[in-house]
This record gives structure tokens, C-alpha cells and sequence, in this order.
């Protein structure tokens, strides 16, 4: 055949002769099958005529000899490029980088190749800027923006980012002309004002100067007629005041002293550019009608229901989870225009699916590099909220809106790897690269020393003022920080401190169900254990007490800090002379309690776990104030990711950011008993009873908070009110609710916020 006629000649010539291949098998002898037939058509390039988009491996050709057809199948793919098929043709066409940046970039005498090194922002400015005011026009674009994340905004600021928009314009005020301008200086940096944001006293109005750096490792990306420029956001001093400054510091510690033990190992990292920290983000949601939204002010204020009794039914039959996504309701085309939002910014949303409860939704990601994955994961929480109101819905991301059924979590699933994609937590390839068998055992333990000694921070990392009301609820890990490893890698890490062993080999078993139409499937050794905080499963660690609306930046900074903290010190004692495995040995045996592979939500198990001494902060305010303790001042300054001031800052930011959240809920509440509850039982003909002293008893403990000193104290006290009392006002209210006609009730029910399908 002739391969250089054109490809729809060449099918039909191939589809021509491999009819007439079936004709004469089929007339010459009747003893052979037509199976044989089958297997000889398979096993030529005529199969293209039924696929023209596939490609057949030509050295599986040369190797087919008598094979079955099932193998020769394996060797075909479907390579279809799917940028073809319209549903995906604008995916990542709004996102600078790979081939969309380098066509752009050539045109100015750089590449994409130029943005992966930093230095671009000293060397190439003004050429990458050049090419980005390109992109930028050519797609409807002429505003940019420093796009950075400012701290404490999980729960109220919309996008939990700060942004100015500024037009790429010059203007001639004599002539009255136009002229683009968007330079290298404008691209690499901003100023803005730092006082105005949460900043735990690092800037105050006399000193308010803010600074914006790109950040270098996140990709410029284009909505509506805006680019946004990931920054960094700094003061006048180069102190933090953002989220991600202490994360890109973290990763590069991470990287740094990972790279030393892994070339104490047998490996040089550092050779081929590092390592790098990979985060797969879940991300669940509610969504409400939005009609039923604006009759409730607690969902409007504070993103969660301060009150309310559940309905008839709930989450108690499963039967939301995973069920069809159907257009019945608007949640499947707001889910899929959500998707197609992301797609467009090269976000590989690829996920979605119904969660427990009703109402509940979830979205995953492909994963990727921490900063990038953080940066995307806002991007996606703002197009959720905001596509939501065009479906005439309303999108909750707070971790618990509505009591008595489950609340919403980002389950942070985090790696590390080398820059060229070797996984550390995967016996096989780190091994293998290390040529040594004992990498990843010496691997694992220094992440078991990092958990058990520094659990602490870990908690403290997710703490945010939802998760108050999910942890340790049945659909999220208590707040004991302990890690299932599953037996079988448990039982080898045993073995391996009690004395030499082989290499790690995870074990697989075939899976048969019982039906002999149905072939057997290999499933790990290993079951799932959804009630640990942070499992292992293969390659990675999942922290699954991660908050829904949090910002991540804070949990994964943590756990690359408190890693390459435990990698320098096994660094440092192989440096002076001790051997890796026995440093190794030293940890697993002194932090073996932090493993458990048991049901965490046992109340026995809890009361083991924390008599052994593992990590238990049952406070989310005690948990932030373990940032001021000594030893995680001088771990975070030792590692260069937050100097002391920054550190302490923190703490102050967080305790505030709670008492200010506590506020505000209990004023939206003091609203409501005055504006609809009091009001709906008096038309009602019911007697208030107990409901006449709720207001007071609440701006009591309101005022007390206000006249109290000291960010800590103020905290403490908040917390009472939001757990003690707001909960005691709340049952009142919601027996009231019980017994008011539906047609006198003026807030917006359980029943017609969860139930899309029913109203």
C-alpha cells in the first residue's frame, strides 16, 4: 500500500482488501474459522480502516505471532486529539503556558522553555511581557492584575484573593490617543496598600507599604477581559503577609534537604532539579436554590445555618451519594458549565460526582504542583459560587452549613517526587532510582518522626472555624493526628527496624465476586481506612481533615516544613558518620505510636491513642495557639519559611479571623430572633416562652468579648459563646420551628435549602 495517499483513500483501499481476505479464507477451506480471519486482520494495518484515528504500535506488529486477539487489542490507542472535538477545543486556551505561551513567546526571541527558569523576571521581562499584552488582546483582553492571596479570607472574601485591575493603556492627554502599555516592570511587581488586610500587626497605617512579586512557579491565566499574575505579597521589609510566600519557602526547604538525604541514599536529586511537593485537592460543596438562600441571613453572613431542625428525611438511606447527576434538577448543568469554566484556564477538573448528603457535590482535580494546585483550587471555589447564581443556585463552601448531616471537606492529597517525576513514597521507582533497597523504608520513617513530633502543627494547619463542627462527626477524622500505614507496609516497617529486610513490594490479591461471567481484578492488599487523619495510600498521603473552604496554603506548608525538618536531621547524623538505616531504625522505634491502623472513630481507640501520647487539640483555638510555642518558632525559622514575627503573626491572624467569625454569627442569629422567629410564633398564637431571653443572653456574651483584652482571651471566650451558647439558644429556636404552620415560618426550611428536587 501506498501510506503517503491520503488517509480516507487508504481506508477504503485497506477496508477493500481485508473484505477480500474474508472471502477467500472463507471459499478456500472451510476448516478454517473465522476467528483465524479475524486475528489476521488484526494483526495487519488494514484495523485502521475501521479506526483511522488509531495507531497500531509497529513493533507490536513484528512481534504478533500466533497471539491472541486480546493482546493484540492492547497494543492499539485511540489517539484522537481531543482539542478537535468541540466540547474541549478552548481547553487551557486561557492559560499562559506550554504551547499556547510558546507560539506568543517565539515571536519576542524566547520560548516557554524561558518561563521555567526564574531568572526571566531579571533577564526577559520585557520580551515576556511583550508576548503576554499579545495573548492578551488577541482574546479580549486589557486589564491585568496582581493576583495574590491574602491572609485569613476562608469563609468571607469572595475568591479569598486581593486583586486591582489596571488597564494596559497609555493615555496622551493632548493628543487624546491610545497606546498599549504593559512593560517588564509592570509584569513583575505591584504595590498596594498592607495595612488594610489581616496582617497580626506586621503593618499599621503610618507603614502600610504592600509589595507584589510574580510568582514565578503559578502561570499567568486570563478570565473575561483580565489577566491575573500569581503574587507574592510581602511588606516593606519582605516580611509575609500573604499565604503563599511561607508555601514557596516551604517547598524550596523541602527540596533542599530532601535532595541531601536522597543523595545519601544512592540518588542525586539535586542533578536534575530538585524535588517537588504535588497536591491533589477535593473539593466539596453544597448547592441550595438560591431563592431559598436569600430567605436565610445565616447562609447570606456566615455560610452556615446557626439554626434550624432537619427535616423528615435527611442523609440516613445514602441514597444522594454517588446517585445519578440527572437534569431534573439544575445541579448537572451547573456542574458541567463549572467544568467548562475551569477547562478554559487549563484546570483538569475531572471529576464530579453527588456526595452523602443531600444537597452535597464534589469536584477533583488531576494533581500537580503544590502551588500551582493551591492557586487553581480558588480559581475553582470562585467560578463554583459564581456560576451557581446563573442556575439560580446558590454554592456553600463552608465546612459545616447544616447541622445533623455531613459537612464538606477538601481532602488534601499530598506527594513528593524528584523533578523528573520519581515518586518518594513509592517503594518500587525510589528504589530503583536510589539503587537501594533501603530508600524507602529510611523514607518512610523520617515522614512517621515528622507526624508524631509535629502533629501539633498539623492540627493547627487545619483549623479552621467550620471544621469546629466537623471533626471527629462521623464524616471527617477526629482531631488526633495519627497515620494508617495498613498492615502489610506496617509489618514491613516492623520487620526493617527490628533488623534488615528486603526491598518493600506492596502486595496485590485478585478480587473474585463470585460470578463466572465476571473475571477476577487485582485491588490492593491493603482496605481503605477513611477514618484516620492522614492515610497512606500508595505514592501519597491523604489529609482528610482539610476544611472545604479553606485556603490549603497553611496545611501543605506544614507538612513540606515539618518533612525537610526531619530530612536535615537524618541528613545531619549521616553527615557525621551514623548509617541511614540506623538513624531510621532510632525514629520508627521512638514515633511507632503515631501509626494506627484501627477505627478512629472508636471512643476506646481515641482514649488509647491519646494516653500513648499521640497529638490530640480537641480547640481549634488551642490548636492555633500552638504557633507561639518555642519549639515551632525556631522549627519555622530554622527551615527559613516564617521568621519569628511572621510566625507569631499568624497566631494572631487566626484568633482573630475566629472571634470575628463567632461575631458575626452571633449577631446574624440576634437578627433573626428578633426579625422572623419572634415574629412567625406570635403569628402563630404561640406563647414565646424561653424565646424572650435568647437576644439577651447573646449580646451578653457579645459585650463581654468586646471588653475583654488580648486576642487570645477574646478567642477563648468566643468559643464558648459559639459552642455553649449559640448551641442552647439553637435548640429553642429549632423547637420552636417544630411547631409553627409552614405557611407562618419565613426562614427557609431544611427541607427547601437541601432537597433540589423537591421545590
Amino acid at each position: 500500500l501506498n501510506y503517503s495517499l491520503d488517509s480516507d483513500v487508504r481506508s477504503l483501499r485497506l477496508l477493500f482488501i481485508s473484505v477480500w481476505i474474508i472471502i477467500i479464507l472463507s471459499t478456500t477451506t472451510i476448516t478454517m474459522k473465522f476467528s483465524a480471519a479475524a486475528i489476521l486482520l488484526a494483526s495487519i494495518p488494514a484495523a485502521l480502516a475501521f479506526a483511522p484515528n488509531s495507531r497500531i504500535n509497529p513493533s507490536a506488529l513484528k512481534q504478533f505471532n500466533g497471539r491472541s486477539p486480546t493482546s493484540v487489542a492492547a497494543s492499539v490507542s485511540y489517539d484522537k486529539d481531543p482539542l478537535t472535538i468541540p466540547e474541549f477545543k478552548d481547553y487551557g486556551k486561557n492559560v499562559f503556558t506550554g504551547k499556547v505561551a510558546d507560539g506568543y513567546l517565539q515571536k519576542y526571541g524566547v520560548s516557554v522553555d524561558t518561563l521555567k527558569d526564574p531568572k526571566w523576571v531579571e533577564e526577559s521581562a520585557d520580551a515576556v511581557a511583550a508576548a503576554i499584552l499579545e495573548w492578551a488582546t488577541d482574546n479580549g483582553a486589557s486589564t491585568y492584575c496582581h493576583w495574590f492571596q491574602p491572609l485569613a479570607s476562608s469563609g468571607f472574601r469572595h475568591g479569598q484573593t486581593g486583586q486591582v485591575y489596571n488597564k494596559m493603556l497609555q493615555f496622551d492627554r493632548e493628543t487624546n490617543e491610545l497606546k498599549f502599555d504593559f512593560d517588564g516592570d509592570t509584569l513583575i511587581k505591584g504595590e498596594t496598600d498592607g495595612s488594610s488586610y489581616p496582617n497580626g500587626g506586621l503593618r499599621a497605617t503610618h507603614e502600610a507599604g504592600g509589595y507584589l512579586a510574580v510568582d514565578t512557579s503559578s502561570p499567568i491565566f486570563l478570565r473575561d477581559d483580565v489577566i491575573y499574575i500569581p503574587s507574592v505579597f510581602v511588606n516593606y521589609y519582605g516580611k509575609s503577609l500573604d499565604e503563599k510566600t511561607p508555601l514557596l519557602r516551604a517547598n524550596d526547604a523541602v527540596n533542599e534537604h530532601g535532595s541531601r538525604l536522597l543523595k545519601h541514599l544512592g540518588y542525586d536529586a539535586a542533578a536534575t532539579g530538585g524535588l517537588k511537593a504535588n497536591i491533589g485537592l477535593e473539593q466539596e460543596i453544597f448547592l441550595v436554590p438560591r431563592d431559598e438562600y436569600f430567605r436565610r441571613p445565616d447562609l447570606q453572613f456566615t455560610g452556615r445555618t446557626v439554626m434550624g431542625k432537619l427535616p423528615a428525611r435527611d442523609q440516613e438511606l445514602c441514597d444522594h451519594y454517588m446517585a445519578p447527576l440527572t437534569t431534573h434538577t439544575a445541579a448537572l448543568a451547573c456542574m458541567q458549565e463549572i467544568q467548562d469554566e475551569c477547562f478554559k484556564v487549563g484546570i483538569p477538573l475531572k471529576t464530579r460526582h453527588r456526595e452523602v448528603a443531600p444537597g452535597q457535590f464534589e469536584f477533583a482535580p488531576l494533581y500537580g504542583v503544590n502551588t500551582i494546585q493551591i492557586d487553581q483550587n480558588l480559581v475553582v471555589m470562585q467560578i463554583i459560587e459564581e456560576v451557581a447564581a446563573k442556575h439560580d443556585l446558590a454554592a456553600l463552601l463552608q465546612e459545616k452549613p447544616f447541622e445533623g448531616i455531613n459537612g464538606s471537606g477538601k481532602h488534601n492529597n499530598w506527594s513528593l517526587a524528584t523533578a523528573t517525576d520519581i515518586p518518594l513514597f513509592l517503594a518500587g521507582p525510589i528504589n530503583k532510582a536510589c539503587d537501594n533497597d533501603q530508600a524507602f523504608p529510611i523514607i518512610m520513617a523520617a515522614v512517621v518522626a515528622a507526624l508524631d513530633e509535629h502533629g501539633d502543627l498539623m492540627r493547627m494547619s487545619i483549623a479552621s472555624p467550620g471544621n469546629d463542627f466537623r471533626l471527629g462527626a462521623m464524616e471527617a477524622p477526629p482531631a488526633i493526628i495519627s497515620t494508617y500505614l495498613g498492615d502489610d507496609l506496617t509489618n514491613y516497617l516492623e520487620a526493617f527496624k527490628s533488623g534488615k529486610v528486603g526491598a518493600y513490594v506492596a502486595k496485590k490479591k485478585n478480587l473474585d465476586v463470585g460470578v463466572k461471567g465476571i473475571c477476577a481484578i487485582r485491588v490492593p492488599a491493603e482496605d481503605r481506612n477513611r477514618t484516620s487523619p492522614f492515610p497512606y495510600g500508595g505514592a501519597r498521603f491523604e489529609f482528610r481533615a482539610v476544611g472545604s473552604a479553606q485556603n490549603v496554603s497553611m496545611v501543605n506548608t506544614v507538612l513540606n516544613t515539618i518533612c525537610a525538618q526531619k530530612f536535615a536531621e537524618f541528613s545531619d547524623r549521616i553527615d557525621a558518620g551514623e548509617k541511614a538505616e540506623d538513624v531510621a531504625k532510632e525514629a520508627l522505634t521512638k514515633h511507632w505510636k503515631v501509626i494506627f491502623n484501627g477505627d478512629s472513630y472508636n471512643l476506646d481507640n481515641q482514649e488509647m491513642l491519646t494516653k500513648s501520647g499521640v497529638w490530640r487539640i480537641d480547640s481549634g483555638v488551642e490548636s492555633n495557639r500552638v504557633l507561639s510555642e518555642e519549639k515551632n518558632l525556631a522549627l519555622f525559622e530554622k527551615m527559613g519559611v516564617m521568621s519569628r514575627e511572621e510566625t507569631i503573626s499568624r497566631e494572631v491572624v487566626l484568633m482573630e479571623h475566629y472571634t470575628g467569625t463567632v461575631e458575626v454569627e452571633a449577631n446574624t442569629f440576634i437578627d433573626m430572633i428578633n426579625q422572623h422567629i419572634i415574629p412567625s410564633v406570635e403569628a402563630a398564637d404561640q406563647p414565646l416562652g424561653e424565646l424572650t431571653g435568647l437576644v439577651e443572653k447573646l449580646q451578653s456574651a457579645l459585650s463581654v468579648i468586646h471588653a475583654t483584652e488580648g486576642y487570645y482571651e477574646k478567642a477563648k471566650l468566643a468559643r464558648v459563646l459559639r459552642l455553649e451558647t449559640m448551641v442552647d439558644v439553637r435548640k429553642v429556636c429549632d423547637t420552636a420551628e417544630e411547631t409553627v404552620p409552614a405557611e407562618l415560618w419565613s426562614l427557609a426550611t431544611y427541607k427547601e435549602l437541601l432537597f433540589l428536587d423537591s421545590h
